[in-house]
């Protein structure tokens, strides 16, 4: 139960994704992905490829190759369409890589994992990484804690280099030895990760920027930094719902300042965000959470600053991957295809 007497639009949000994602692969569509209605796919025309819009003739924000996208955002396409023509579109588009959300596509048929690893490499496609569960209290679930073995089965046989989950680390409460238990389980999902050449990491929304029940000093996500194995636990940062912790959690309980830049934690530890998801959000501080999420290009999350800031570190341009990503779309092609357009025209300042 949330916190908040409000409703609450992000836990409604990990809650739909966890659902999602504790889907073994081969389970229904429906199971996965419920009856989404199909929407048309934009036509191609000159100016949707990822070069239009250039703007300045700085060097490309973007690092070549490195622009991938979650398919929770395409989620209604898969059910609908299947993997191959929303990866046919994806190509178009300019995206290089694709980071999953279950691995069934619905009213398309059944697929195997040979087959949608297969049909991403076709559609020059890197499956980079997948969102999987954390926990269940069903012990048939498709989650880390209760099918460890079988997650990491499938993201070998997908050749993944990275899988994570979506879920916080909130398995056992919000205490400051609560989150120490759930970074000893994510130092042992990272060390059986390791040992089949993969990197685990677990992707952010904003309360875990929140502060320790019990010692309302701590931040959340400063333990879960201080007590995780570096060498096999990564982080995949969500920019979106950092800001949104940024605007929500900058006081403590008692109202006693606590200022934060989610930048600032990238920039202190690089090599623990291999993965980030590009997510957008207009300001909006009559919001609850600070913004309302937007196309990537439409918001104020200034990601010339952000990107350029990562990528300038000596030896980490190509170092990273960036998931554009929105969790409700009004229509998932056209915001495939205009944060594709918006991400490739940035450009550094000279």
């Amino acid at each position: 139960m949330s916190r908040f007497s409000q409703p609450d639009p992000e836990l409604g949000h990990r809650l739909s994704r966890r659902g999602m994602l504790g889907v073994a692969a081969g389970a229904t569509a429906a199971a996965l992905l419920g009856a989404a209605a199909p929407a048309a796919a934009a036509p191609a025309t000159a100016s949707t490829g990822p070069a239009s819009g250039a703007k300045g003739r700085g060097r490309p924000v973007l690092p070549p190759g490195r622009l991938g996208i979650q398919l929770y955002s395409l989620r209604d396409k898969v059910s609908t369409l299947g993997f191959g023509p929303v990866f046919a579109e994806l190509e178009r588009y300019g995206y290089d890589e694709v980071e999953f959300a279950g691995y069934t596509q619905g009213s398309a048929g059944p697929i195997t994992l040979a087959q949608l690893k297969r049909l991403a490499r076709n559609h020059g496609l890197n499956p980079i990484g997948s969102h999987v569960g954390y926990y269940s209290s069903d012990p048939a679930a498709y989650t880390f804690a209760q099918n460890l073995t079988k997650v990491l089965d499938d993201a070998q046989a997908l050749g993944l280099k990275h899988i994570g989950t979506a879920a916080g680390p909130f398995r056992y409460g919000s205490t400051v030895d609560a989150w120490k238990r759930a970074a000893e389980d994510f130092n042992t999902y990272g060390a059986a990760a390791k040992a089949r050449g993969m990197k685990f990491y677990q992707h952010n929304h904003s309360e875990e920027f929140s502060f320790a029940t019990d010692n309302p000093k701590v931040r959340l996500y400063d333990i879960l930094l201080k007590e995780t194995d570096p060498d096999p636990v990564y982080l995949e940062m969500d920019i979106y719902w950092a800001y949104v912790g940024q605007f929500r959690f900058s006081k403590r309980p008692d109202g006693t300042p606590a200022p934060f830049e989610p930048l600032n934690y990238v920039l202190r530890q690089p090599d623990r965000y291999p993965l980030f998801h590009v997510k957008d959000g207009e300001s909006d501080p009559s919001n609850p959470y600070g913004y309302r999420m937007t196309d990537v290009g439409d918001g104020d999350i200034d990601y010339q600053r952000f990107i350029s800031a990562v990528t300038r570190l000596r030896g980490h341009r190509m170092a990273h991957h960036w998931q554009a990503e929105h969790d409700n779309p009004a229509e998932s092609f056209t915001f495939a295809r205009r944060s594709s357009a918006h991400l490739h025209s940035l450009r550094e300042k000279c």
